[in-house]
């Protein structure tokens, strides 16, 4: 199950990280159809953020098609979201992996990757999104 970071500095909304969170978990086939997100209440606890920040990144999910809510069951991945083969069997997805593994390593922290990674895609991706 995937686990929800809110980073308070980062001038982005706690929403749009669950957003972006999830669509980035469905891209690398982290989060499959038919996977049930974690519950408002379990994200509450993990992040610390509002219940309704929560309902309102999964509201947003759901009309982006990709999550379906339940009533009574949960929230889940739908079948017809869209995961890219291209991005999860891409060989860089390897070599970022080891990369990161050698960052821990060198004791370098989450706050000090994601700099690094943003950083680096602003410089090389000049802003250009998706």
């Amino acid at each position: 199950m995937i686990e929800f970071r809110i980073d308070r500095r980062s001038g982005v909304a706690a929403y749009l990280q669950i957003v972006q969170q999830a669509r980035q978990a469905l891209l690398l086939g982290i989060l499959v159809p038919g996977d049930r997100l974690p519950t408002a209440k379990e994200v509450v606890a993990a992040t610390a953020i509002n219940p309704n920040t929560v309902l309102k990144a999964y509201r947003e999910l759901e009309r982006e098609g990709l999550v379906e809510g339940r009533r009574g069951l949960g929230t889940f991945v739908l079948d017809s979201a869209s995961i890219s083969d291209r991005v999860r069997e891409s060989p860089l997805r390897a070599e970022l992996a080891d990369w990161m593994r050698r960052a821990r390593e060198a004791g370098l922290t989450y706050e000090d990757v994601t700099a690094l990674v943003d950083s680096a895609r602003e410089q090389y991706f000049d802003n250009q999104g998706s």
